[in-house]
Parts: C-alpha cells; sequence; structure tokens
C-alpha cells in the first residue's frame, strides 16, 4: 500500500472470516467464546494493515466495532512478548490505548480483557475519580496493556508507578475528541514520553478536516481507512424530528417513552444541572430514571450504567459524556432533548442506537430557536431532516404554573373571591396596618404601596423614633464667649496645662 493511503470499505463478504487473519488459536477461541464469526468492513480493513506494523487513522460510523478493529491485532503483536513470569519487569506497559471518557475506556478494556483471556497478556484500566491506589497496585504488579484517560495517565506517571519508555503501540480512541484543544497539552506531554519509534493509531466515527491536518503531525505516513461516507449515520437507524415547545419537552419525553413502549432509552441533555432536573421531573411522573453527567462520582456513574444495562433504570438521562463509544446491547431508541451544539455529537449521540447491524430509532425534540443548530447537522450528514408534530401529544399546565400571573386573574374568578374572601376574615390585622400607617407617616408609606402586592414585613418599632420633633434646649449666653476664650488659649479662670504622654521616663524636666 502506498503511503496516505485511503481505503474504502463497502461490505465484507459473508465468506470472511476471523480465521483468515492470521490470528492466534488462543484469540480466536475468546472470540468464538463472544459470538465473533465475521468481521466488520472496518475490521476486515483495519486488522491487516496494523498487523503490518502501519500507522492508520480509521473512520468508521458508531457501533461498526472499532475496538476489535484494533484491539485483536495489537493482542495478535504483543503476543511474542507474553510472559507467564511473576515479575514486574518481564511485563512492561508495550501498548497504551487512550480514550476521553471514564466510561469508554472501562468498556475497552473490558472488550480487551475478554479478547486476551485465554493468553498471558495482563491489562489494566486508570482513570480519574476512583481511587489511586488500586490502579497503583495493578501497574506496579506489571501490565503489557494500558488502557486510560490522559489525566489520570499523567498523575500515574509523576507518581512514577508508570513507565512508558517500553510503549511499542499508541492508540486514540475517539480521536477527534482527544485531539481537541482541550486535550491537546496533556497528549503532547504523553507522546513526548513515549519512544520516537512507535505504531499510532487513530480511530473515530469522524473527522474533520482540521482534526486530519492535525493528526498527520501525530502519525508517521498513516493509511487512511473510511468505512462508507465520513461523518455518516448508520442507514439503519431512523432519524426522526419532533417540534416541541421547551416547556412541555419533558412530557414529550414521558409521551414517547409510554406510546412507544420503551423499556430502555438514552436522553441526551446539553447540561448537567438540565440531565438532572430531566430526571428528576420523570420519576415524578412515574418512570425509572436516572443522571449521569460530570458532577456525579465514579462509582455513581458506573452505578447507573449497570442498573439500566440490567433494566433496573428504563430511562438514562445523559450528557455527551455517555455518548462517546458506550455499547448497551440492542439499545431501541435515543432521544435527543437538546440538540448538541456540536454536530458530530449528534452522530455519537444516536450511534448508540442501531448498533451491530439492529435497528433503531433517533428522535430529537426541536424548538424554534434550535434552528441553526438542525441547520448544521444537516449540512453534516448531509441529510435534509423535516420536523413533524407528535400524534397524540397534548401538552397540559405543568404544577404551579397557574399562580404565576396572579395580576392577570379575570374579575369574579375563583382566586379573586378567594383572596377577598380571605381580606374580610382579617380585618383586625388589616385595621392595625392602616392605623400604623397613619400614625407613622399618613401620607408617604401608602403612597407606594400595591393593593394587590404581599403585606409588608411589621418589624418592632422603638417608639422613641415615633415621638414629635423637640427642639433642643438653647445654649447659656456666656457659652460663645467661653468658647471664643479656649481657642484663643486664654480662659477666665486658672490655665490648664495640656496633659503630655509619659514615654520613656516622662515629661522633660523645666
Amino acid at each position: 500500500m502506498s503511503d496516505n493511503q485511503s481505503a474504502t470499505a463497502q461490505q465484507t463478504p459473508a465468506s470472511v472470516r476471523f480465521e483468515d487473519f492470521g490470528l492466534s488459536p488462543d484469540i480466536l477461541r475468546a472470540l468464538t467464546d463472544q459470538g465473533y464469526v465475521h468481521p466488520t468492513p472496518i475490521q476486515a480493513q483495519a486488522i491487516p494493515i496494523v498487523l503490518q506494523g502501519r500507522d492508520v487513522m480509521g473512520a468508521a460510523q458508531t457501533g461498526t466495532g472499532k475496538t476489535a478493529g484494533f484491539a485483536l491485532p495489537i493482542i495478535q503483536l504483543l503476543l511474542a512478548h507474553a510472559s507467564n513470569s511473576a515479575s514486574p519487569a518481564r511485563h512492561p506497559v508495550r501498548a497504551l490505548i487512550l480514550t476521553p471518557t471514564r466510561e469508554l475506556a472501562d468498556q475497552v478494556a473490558d472488550n480487551v480483557k475478554a479478547y486476551s483471556h485465554y493468553t498471558s497478556l495482563r491489562s489494566t484500566v486508570v482513570f480519574g475519580g476512583m481511587d489511586m491506589a488500586p490502579q497503583t497496585a495493578a501497574l506496579r504488579a506489571g501490565v503489557e496493556i494500558v488502557i486510560a484517560t490522559p489525566g489520570r495517565l499523567l498523575d500515574h506517571v509523576q507518581q512514577k508507578t508508570l513507565n512508558l519508555s517500553q510503549t511499542q503501540i499508541l492508540v486514540m480512541d475517539e480521536a477527534d475528541r482527544m485531539l481537541d484543544m482541550g486535550f491537546l497539552p496533556d497528549l503532547q506531554r504523553i507522546i513526548n514520553l513515549l519512544p520516537k519509534q512507535r505504531q499510532s493509531l487513530m480511530f473515530s466515527a469522524t473527522f474533520s478536516p482540521e482534526i486530519k491536518k492535525l493528526a498527520n503531525s501525530f502519525l508517521d505516513k498513516p493509511v487512511t481507512i473510511e468505512v462508507a461516507r465520513s461523518n455518516a449515520t448508520a442507514e439503519n437507524v431512523t432519524q426522526i424530528i419532533y417540534k416541541v415547545a421547551e416547556e412541555a419537552k419533558r412530557q414529550a419525553v414521558a409521551h414517547i417513552v409510554r406510546e412507544r413502549g420503551l423499556k430502555q432509552v438514552i436522553v441526551f441533555s446539553n447540561t448537567k444541572i438540565g440531565a438532572s432536573r430531566v430526571a428528576r421531573e420523570l420519576e415524578k411522573q412515574g418512570l425509572k430514571a436516572s443522571a449521569i453527567h460530570g458532577d456525579k462520582s465514579q462509582s455513581e456513574r458506573m452505578a447507573a450504567l449497570e442498573a439500566f444495562k440490567q433494566g433496573e433504570i428504563e430511562i438514562l438521562v445523559a450528557t455527551d459524556v455517555a455518548a462517546r463509544g458506550l455499547d448497551i446491547a440492542e439499545l431501541p431508541c435515543v432521544i435527543n432533548y437538546d440538540l448538541p451544539y456540536n454536530a458530530e455529537d449528534y452522530v455519537h449521540r444516536i450511534g448508540r442506537t442501531g448498533r451491530a447491524g439492529a435497528l433503531g430509532d433517533a428522535i430529537s425534540l426541536v424548538t424554534d430557536k434550535d434552528a441553526r443548530l438542525l441547520a448544521d447537522i444537516e449540512k453534516l450528514i448531509k441529510k435534509q431532516l423535516a420536523p413533524s408534530e407528535l400524534a397524540g401529544f397534548v401538552p397540559h399546565a405543568e404544577h404551579g404554573s397557574e399562580r404565576r400571573p396572579r395580576r392577570e386573574e379575570a374579575p369574579g374568578s375563583e382566586r379573586e373571591r378567594g383572596e377577598r374572601g380571605s381580606s374580610e376574615r382579617r380585618p383586625r390585622r388589616d385595621e392595625e396596618r392602616t392605623s400604623f400607617s397613619s400614625s407613622a407617616s399618613p401620607q408617604g408609606r401608602t403612597a407606594g404601596r400595591s393593593a394587590y402586592g404581599p403585606a409588608p414585613r411589621r418589624e418592632k418599632i422603638d417608639p422613641w423614633f415615633l415621638k414629635p420633633y423637640e427642639p433642643s434646649q438653647p445654649a447659656p449666653a456666656n457659652a460663645a464667649e467661653n468658647r471664643g476664650q479656649l481657642a484663643n488659649g486664654t480662659s477666665s479662670g486658672k490655665p490648664q496645662k495640656a496633659k503630655v504622654a509619659a514615654l520613656l521616663g516622662g515629661p522633660p524636666k523645666r
């Protein structure tokens, strides 16, 4: 293959099997346990190239098996260094897999452990939000494959519990986010710790032209592999757009879940506060919902994900922290409560459904203010998404909304009659307020008070402040003369000596 070659895979022939790649029997045995028979297009293209030791930049639709596309050849390449020795020195870090999120790191680690189950290779995962002690113990025991998030990896490097001097293979999963400006400084520090002679792999569902240009600075003559069209969405995912008012979105989500009989659905929100609020409102409507976002501890997030996978939770409300790499088997539907600000995140969000060839629905709730975001998504995926009305959905006023327009109540309404009745039942309070206002300030206090506003707060006032003005007594006739004499330093009586501070032995002697 020529340098910077671009290989585009369409469909993998059914006759192609994993045995055709020359993989070890131990790996094939593990694949059989996982139910793998035929490789996906990205796997069929990437595995032979990675086995050749070439750098790869692979782009494929989410859910097409990118993880196995790089994990299987890495395990095959490292089998030559596998050892049954208990000595940590015989198990240096030879492959480093970087991921942008903790959830994706944990999932990739599970896949690597499953693929290498029958080999003597060791692997571990390190990410933030968890105690470093167990991670440190695993690293010191020796591992060949490390799956990590950049921040926690650098923490271990600083603590000198991780040595990357013998690393032969570097993988950046979800590379578009990894090369984002927020991750770039950490990535540069990590790359500087690695040997210059290494194999680098980058995999993601989306690659913008800017990201491709930046990736070329990390890769050495990479082979670009694109499965189908870049930034495309899976054809087996039905994309539906419903136009809903902002204040009716939570009711619309509950309506969709009930009408479709959904038992598993991921709802995406743009903000952490919004995700928590949506989850609380859905729980109030009798649905089993939970939220995961960056403010949740790692143990809480993992517990919520596990409960969702086990069916204990019907609705998982998440920010984009869950959009990258999560693999929920047979997830029938995802709902975009908010359209993402970044159009590429839309591809990752809807990629949570319709995985491994299954059918799925991606529903987005849009308002008039989302027109620009929707246009950006249509431009990216090169497909028109026409909004439609949600059939059978009639939004109702939420609890507490009737109390807001108090002053716009129609005359003779029940609320007005209730207020009139309550005022008639409290004549003593009104009389006290009126008498106090007239005695304290007959004109000023009641002039600016609204007849419909809340009663002013009554505070205890000192009676001294309510007394009428009393002029002070006139000064004695000789007071002015005495003040003038004091100012000139003379007086009719004996002159007074000025007081001198006694410092360090007292005043000087005359």
